[in-house]
């Protein structure tokens, strides 16, 4: 599998919600500022509510902007690679269930498809990034959940 395409698709679903969250920001912004906004009594916080949902949005704006720069600049692990590591694509199967999970450097839980492949971003934070980071081919991997069959690393790119 391409990992230059699956960059290319984390990047545009990243660029896309840093547009609608850039709007929505500036759209709160906006109606924090409007003159109908104006408190008409001191219960009145219309504007403070609008002020604070702006600074929010900004924020996650800020977040993503961060998130888009880290996925530029990511440096794929060579093919042939035997360790999990950053921007590793690694295949875990327990039981019947096969995942396919992408290690990034931030946006966790993101969802891809790419080849009517289902695909699933973990960071190195998250519990099972944490687990599979500096693991092998092969590897048998605790469970995470109660009751779960044990998992292996069954392909690494």
């Amino acid at each position: 599998m391409n990992k230059e395409s699956l960059r290319a698709s984390v990047l545009a679903k990243l660029e896309d919600e840093l547009a609608r969250q850039t709007h929505a920001a500036l759209d709160s912004r906006e109606e924090s500022i409007s003159e109908e906004s104006r408190a008409e009594n001191k219960y009145d916080t219309h504007a403070q509510e609008a002020a604070y949902l702006a600074e929010g949005q900004a924020r996650l704006a800020a977040e993503l902007a961060e998130g888009i720069a880290a996925w530029r600049s990511l440096v794929f692990p060579a093919d042939g690679h035997y360790r999990v590591q950053l921007g590793s694509l690694v295949t875990v199967v327990a039981g019947s269930r096969i995942d396919h999970l992408l290690l990034g450097p931030s946006n966790g839980g993101l969802s891809l498809t790419l080849d009517n492949t289902e695909i699933t971003v973990i960071t190195p934070v998250s519990p099972i990034g944490r687990v599979l980071l500096g693991q092998t081919l092969g590897t048998v991997i605790p469970t995470l959940r109660k009751g779960a069959p044990s998992a292996h690393i069954a392909a690494l790119a």
